[in-house]
């Protein structure tokens, strides 16, 4: 195998609903304005939705006679790790990050691709039914009792990834924490999550970023496969699509990513 080895970004969450893969394309996306050479791998081959958005893209491209940035995506179908690899180390081999978009359940791939994350991702929304994948919480306080599974998972794999680190010449691994639908959020209920996910980080070591609110759009973008990125393509954008592409530039700021020194960027997020 090549011993390039692309900054892997794993989006994963054993929950659905969280806009994950909308989440996955738009940081793709976003990677690839800046001019980054960017692969993905699709782990969840029943919706199959990052893949099927790449799709949507390039048929937008073909049918506009246009080029847009974006990314190399292939779907995962088999249940063994080994050819996982293989496939990563495949496309990884010209890219400088490689996107996994996981699936919404327990998976054994899915744990194997979050615990070899060079950043991994957890998109939330705003509730404690959506926290409880990483925390439990006192009925009465709030207050974080344990951990989850889930994170008990990425804590262990975080311990033994920052062992090998030296020896690999590899990054520690950046969890990140993103929080989604915060405006659909009541405001007491809001600061109860905060301070349970300030508590659990602490405990944990991930990082806490905001995420995406506005929603409506990225449905409406997904038959054309574009994004909020595309603004020649979009047509004129009301103020709630103006303060989506200002979310989405806050949260890609907020993963801090490394960005190679020969990227040629052909858009500012702004």
């Amino acid at each position: 195998m090549t011993t390039h080895r692309p900054h892997r970004i794993v989006f994963a969450n054993e929950k659905g609903g969280t806009g994950k893969s909308t989440t996955a394309v738009h940081v793709a996306v976003a990677l690839a304005y800046k001019g980054a050479r960017v692969a993905a791998i699709d782990l969840d081959h029943r919706q199959r939705t990052m893949h099927r958005y790449f799709e949507n893209r390039v048929e937008t491209e073909q049918r506009r006679g246009v080029s847009l940035p974006g990314a190399i995506c292939e779907v995962f179908s088999d249940n063994n790790v080994q050819r996982l690899e293989v496939l990563a180390d495949k496309l990884g081999r010209e890219a400088d990050f490689l996107i996994f978009d996981t699936p919404g359940r327990d998976d054994p791939l899915a744990r194997h691709a979050a615990t070899e994350a060079d950043t991994l991702v957890t998109p939330l929304n705003d509730s404690f039914v959506d926290f409880d994948l990483i925390g439990q919480v006192d009925a009465e306080t709030f207050k974080v009792r344990r951990l989850s599974f889930y994170a008990e998972l990425i804590w262990e794999a975080r311990l033994k990834r920052s062992k090998a680190t030296v020896e690999q010449q590899r990054r520690e691994m950046d969890w990140v924490v993103v929080r989604n639908r915060t405006g659909y959020t009541e405001a007491r209920n809001m600061q109860r999550i905060e301070r349970a996910l300030t508590e659990l980080s602490k405990r944990v070591g991930f990082r806490v970023t905001a995420g995406l609110s506005e929603r409506v759009i990225y449905r409406e973008l997904f038959p054309s496969g574009l994004t909020l990125l595309d603004k020649g393509h979009l047509g004129d954008l009301g103020t709630s699509h103006l303060v989506a592409r200002q979310e989405l530039r806050q949260l890609v700021m907020g993963l801090n990513l490394p960005m190679p020194a020969d990227a040629q960027p052909t858009l500012e997020l702004a």
